[in-house]
């Protein structure tokens, strides 16, 4: 099991709210609506999607990364491997 397996359910219904609002985006483009109100909800959505990637990032340095530094299992790859995820979502 990944770390976020007890946020499962939680990760599924924010991501499925996600999936509903991008496509209140669609009808939003489709139905012409106003660039500003646009732009609203599409920060909406990247604000509702960076939430999720932070709880499966804290999931993960909470538990693979915390359990490799523990057991002494390859904590430098886990750092590293950490910091590329980190340099990868802050771009």
């Amino acid at each position: 099991m990944h770390s976020y397996g007890g946020d499962k359910a939680k990760l599924l219904a924010r991501l499925r709210r996600i999936e509903g609002q991008v496509r209140g985006v669609q009808k939003m483009i489709e139905n012409d609506r106003y660039c500003v109100d646009l732009l609203a909800q599409l920060a909406a959505v990247k604000n509702a999607t960076n939430k999720v990637a932070l709880s499966v990032l804290e999931s993960h340095t909470r538990g693979c990364v915390t359990d490799a530094i523990q057991n002494r299992e390859s904590e430098d790859e886990k750092i590293d491997e950490l910091m590329d995820v980190i340099r990868y979502f802050t771009k």
